[in-house]
């Protein structure tokens, strides 16, 4: 049975009085998976959304297949749900086939060949024989064991309910039934943020696997290289979004050409535009009909008078059509883009023999245990680890949000900034500008304006933080742990949710620097790149390993 395409056309979405999605179009056939990029707001959500029915477009169409699979950045199920049921659910589709099958199978056997209903059973037969196939039915019970444990989830009890798991755990598990089901569509939005390095690369080789078509909104640089065989870039460009053959690494070369051909175009083109506005304005000035003539121009000036007015004349009337076709058909300027200008991260702390914080036989019953850890003035340390191992729950340790055991030294004063995973403000109908002006006091904004830094396009100011992306959010957090940098800066995910683009920058400003910079983090790109020390976690176990630097580019 051929699967079927997803197909979207001239989609229009508004949201908020804004035009978040403007005439996109898509052709998702199977066999390929594609990657949504582009900066946060841009829209990637909101067109996966529209492309899975959950919202509906203000115009234009779409065709789904009717089995879709969508993954939400919030999880959807039930807190009171168990994972038996979530299983039993992702479950139901390919058992409902192999009972399906035996109940025509039966029938079959009790229908003569020559019956006329026979033809029409063994054709009922043979689609669902197709359809399972295509499922793996036979395989669906195994295959939901191998992908519980390919997540990390195998050691919990399926009488568990979804309440009592972590943010990421109950992420997986919803990732775990989309697998588990094998849908004809699949789209997935932000499904590395809570995988470590096993179940990163367990996810691609699953997703590279699937015979329908995937549509994949995310940050992951590495996944994205790894498992995309098309790239569609929702930021703004001469023709609006554009498809890329292949995978990361190739858009990247690409994307790069053709933006410095947009700004050389464009560049050319105003710089004829004002060669021409100047051509047409200053030469008909010369040849006005009440211009008065020079002394040089009296001799001769009646036999020449006509021919060089007929002439400027025309290269006026050239010009003047030129400049008017122009103005008509230039290309818009290239928007310039989000480039992160915080500068320094992190604030100077006074040096000296004493660490800026030192942890020693630290232990948080079944989340954390660590021998000890000393960060220095300047420290610049990546924690990683498998999910469990302890990394969140180290760094509010270390920002004293978290009672440990063990020995936990501060230094006096010593000013700490934490960037969580799950970005809350507590006013969600106050605006950006409000919620960073009234955070950081008059005189900090006048010093650092928000729209100085970066993060934000300012036509979001005056947006409730409630009505902001989850990457629009840890963008505003990060502003304003910026905008007054602590001593010690700790970022837990600081890549999650944010655009490629904007991580390449964010990890450029963590390199040598003054203060302290913790970061915990599952990007492998990110960690590929990283010149400080490591600290690799590991879950039960109360010491630690550190490895030496890692080389940029490595």
């Amino acid at each position: 049975m051929p699967q079927p395409a997803l197909l979207a056309h001239d989609l229009v979405r508004n949201l908020g009085g804004r035009r978040v999605l403007d005439g996109v179009s898509l052709t998702a056939s199977p066999g390929h998976r594609i990657g949504l990029i582009g900066e946060n707001g841009v829209g990637k959500s909101t067109l996966l959304r529209v492309l899975a029915g959950v919202d509906e477009p203000d115009a234009g169409s779409v065709t789904r297949p009717a089995d879709l699979g969508f993954l939400h950045q919030e999880l959807p199920f039930d807190a009171d749900s168990t994972i038996a049921a979530v299983l039993d659910e992702a479950l139901r589709e390919a058992r409902e086939d192999l009972a399906e099958l035996d109940r025509l199978g039966e029938r079959l056997a009790l229908v003569p060949e020559d019956d006329p209903g026979h033809q029409e059973l063994l054709d009922a037969y043979g689609r669902r024989l197709e359809q399972a196939q295509d499922r793996e039915s036979w395989d669906a019970d195994r295959r939901a064991a191998m992908v519980l444990d390919g997540l990390g989830l195998a050691a919990f009890g399926h009488d568990r309910t979804l309440g009592s798991l972590s943010g990421g755990q109950r992420g997986r598990l919803a990732l775990t039934a989309l697998l588990v089901r094998r849908p004809s569509a699949l789209l997935l939005d932000e499904p590395t943020n809570h995988l470590d390095d096993s179940a990163a690369a367990f996810l691609e080789e699953q997703v590279r696997g699937l015979p329908g078509t995937v549509v994949i909104a995310s940050h992951d640089r590495a996944f994205l290289d790894a498992v995309c065989t098309d790239l569609i870039d929702l930021d703004p460009t001469v023709d609006g979004p554009v498809r890329y053959g292949g995978n990361y690494s190739a858009y990247l070369s690409e994307k790069r050409a053709e933006r410095e051909r947009w700004e050389r175009r464009y560049a050319e083109e105003q710089e004829e535009l004002e060669e021409l506005r100047e051509s047409a304005g200053v030469t008909a000035h010369r040849v006005a009909p009440d211009r008065g003539r020079t002394d040089n121009e009296k001799m001769g000036y009646g036999h020449r008078a006509g021919r060089v007015q007929n002439q400027i004349s025309r290269r006026v009337r050239n010009a003047t059509r030129r400049l008017e076709e122009l103005e008509r058909t230039q290309v818009a300027e290239p928007p310039r883009p989000l480039r992160f200008a915080g500068g320094e991260l992190a604030a100077r702390a006074e040096e000296g023999p004493r660490p800026l914080a030192s942890l020693h036989e630290v232990r948080v019953p079944g989340r954390l245990a660590l021998d000890g850890l000393e960060v220095s003035p300047t420290d610049r340390l990546l924690v990683t680890g498998g999910n469990g191992a302890g990394k969140s729950t180290l760094l509010a340790v270390l920002a004293g949000r978290l009672t440990a055991e063990g020995e936990v030294h501060r230094r006096r004063k010593l000013t700490v900034g934490l960037l969580t995973q799950d970005t809350v403000f507590e006013r969600p109908d106050r605006t950006v500008r409000d919620t960073y002006e009234l955070s950081l006091g008059a005189a900090r904004v006048e010093k650092v304006p928000l729209g100085s830094l970066g993060l934000m396009h300012e036509a979001d100011f005056g947006k409730p933080v409630g009505q902001l992306s989850v990457g629009q959010r840890r963008r505003l957090a990060l502003a304003l742990l910026v905008a007054r940098p602590p001593q010690l800066l700790l970022l837990d995910e600081p890549t999650n949710h944010l655009s490629p683009a904007l991580c390449d920058e964010l990890e450029a400003a963590l390199g040598p620097g003054p203060g302290a910079i913790v970061v915990a983090s599952h990007d492998r790109w990110m960690r590929r790149r990283w010149q400080g020390r490591e600290l690799r976690l590991e879950p039960g176990r109360g010491r630690r390993e550190e490895a030496a630097p890692a080389h940029s580019g490595s």
